[in-house]
């Protein structure tokens, strides 16, 4: 362009620049903002809510009981715990903070499904012992269980090192051919 031609062209849009590098200076530190800003607000805001959802779902817990229906798949892999096969009254809750995370789990098994469950999770029937409530009454009030006198129980633990959970199972043997299993799945990081 000759020098004649770019004064007219001057002349014929004052103040415009050509198009270049220049006119869009402010775009990078704009999207290298963003690029830090977003991941670290989530982030902050992913905590908050860690931090504060375990107080909120074991008061939920207490409010409304467990969840009825099976846990999920993730859920179930998670706590390496499973359902007999054909259980009623199948129920869940799961809790998380930064220490440890635990899912709740109960259902009523038959006679014939209970030993193979136990068995499916590194128990026998030898390890159980009658009176022996191995999950504690600070863990059973997070979800409303009673394991009062009165009744038949049974219990064992399996402690794993970590990450593997470590599961705490409690048995109502009231009615030995329906028994009911409550079990305390528990991973620690």
């Amino acid at each position: 362009m000759s020098t004649v031609e770019h004064a007219e062209r001057e002349t014929e849009h004052p103040g415009s620049h050509p198009p270049g590098p220049r006119r869009y200076r402010w775009l990078k530190p704009v999207i290298v903002f963003l690029l830090i800003a977003i991941p670290a607000g989530y982030l902050y805001i992913s905590a908050m809510q860690s931090r504060g959802g375990s107080g909120t779902k074991q008061e939920q817990a207490a409010a409304t009981g467990l969840e009825e229906g099976w846990p999920s798949r993730l859920q179930r892999r998670i706590y390496e715990v499973t359902v007999a096969p054909d259980a009623e009254d199948v129920a869940h809750f799961e809790t998380n903070s930064w220490k440890s995370s635990s899912l709740y789990l109960q259902f009523t098994t038959t006679k014939d499904r209970l030993g193979p469950w136990l068995h499916a999770h590194g128990f026998t029937t030898s390890d159980f012992e009658d009176d022996d409530l191995t999950i504690d009454e600070d863990e059973a009030a997070r979800v409303g269980w009673k394991f009062g006198e009165g009744h038949h129980w049974t219990g064992a633990e399996r402690e794993e090192d970590k990450p593997k959970p470590s599961l705490e199972v409690v048995v109502n043997l009231d009615d030995p051919n329906r028994p009911r299993v409550f079990v305390v799945s528990t991973t620690t990081p």
